[in-house]
């Protein structure tokens, strides 16, 4: 049996759930982690959104970026015991209409329209690679961010039995948000061991680029997660019944 972490970007399966991959790893279990929008974008097209996001990650070329960023979750991905897998979906930053226009200067709103197959695209990607006791972790889409929804969307069209992680650090700024999209389902608490703690602590501070971004400083993320793993003394996966 394999467990599949479906993550949106070059970090989030890490961040939600770390812990636990780690946990699985250790037992021997096999742990991959798939990312999906992490696609190499034309060098010199970036939007003013993408080229501001860029100068906060202090890296300006596209492939530089995208580089680096499958580097951390690589080195992310091996802390924990699990193998990162790599798609070549564009991030919604690097995403133009069929017009040529950038879609989106926002990452908390709706897909825009000309967006309308990507979630049956990633499924039918998805689909390819699946064995049949594979065990699919997806993200809540905490915060509605529209990679996160998209995915969601391609995950479920599946039609498989799945597993929900929940966003972080969205839970972090969108707790609201929780109980609304957990309602009717089972919720099953994982141990996560202090050394699994550390190791996840150690692998979401792999992503150094995203690091001021997602938390301001490395000291505070070991805050926030150790905060979280102590309120459930690990990590909590949700099923519908």
């Amino acid at each position: 049996m394999r467990w599949v972490y479906i993550s949106p970007h070059l970090d989030d399966a890490v961040l939600s759930a770390g812990g636990l991959i780690y946990e699985q790893a250790r037992a021997g279990m096999d742990v991959e982690i798939w990312t999906f929008m992490c696609g190499f974008p034309p060098e010199d097209e970036l939007s003013p959104f993408a080229q501001l996001l860029h100068q906060q990650w202090g890296i300006s070329a596209a492939a530089e970026v995208v580089t680096a960023r499958r580097e951390e979750d690589v080195n992310a991905s091996g802390i924990l015991g699990a193998k990162a897998v790599h798609f070549d979906y564009l991030d919604c930053i690097y995403r133009r209409g069929k017009n040529g226009d950038w879609l989106y200067s926002d990452v908390f709103v709706p897909p825009h329209e000309d967006d309308g197959d990507l979630a049956a695209r990633i499924a039918e990607s998805i689909s390819a690679r699946l064995q049949p006791d594979d065990k699919l972790v997806c993200q809540f889409a905490l915060g509605s961010h529209l990679d996160h929804v998209l995915v969601r969307q391609a995950v479920e069209l599946l039609g498989k039995p799945l597993l929900y992680d929940v966003d972080i650090p969205y839970l972090f700024n969108f707790p609201q948000e929780l109980e609304p999209k957990t309602a009717g389902m089972k919720k099953t608490a994982h141990t996560v061991s202090e050394t699994g703690l550390t190791s996840w602590q150690d692998a979401i501070a792999a992503y150094t680029s995203q690091m001021s971004m997602l938390f301001e400083t490395p000291e505070a993320m070991r805050e926030k997660i150790r905060q979280y793993w102590s309120e459930n003394n690990g990590i909590c996966l949700y099923s519908i019944d």
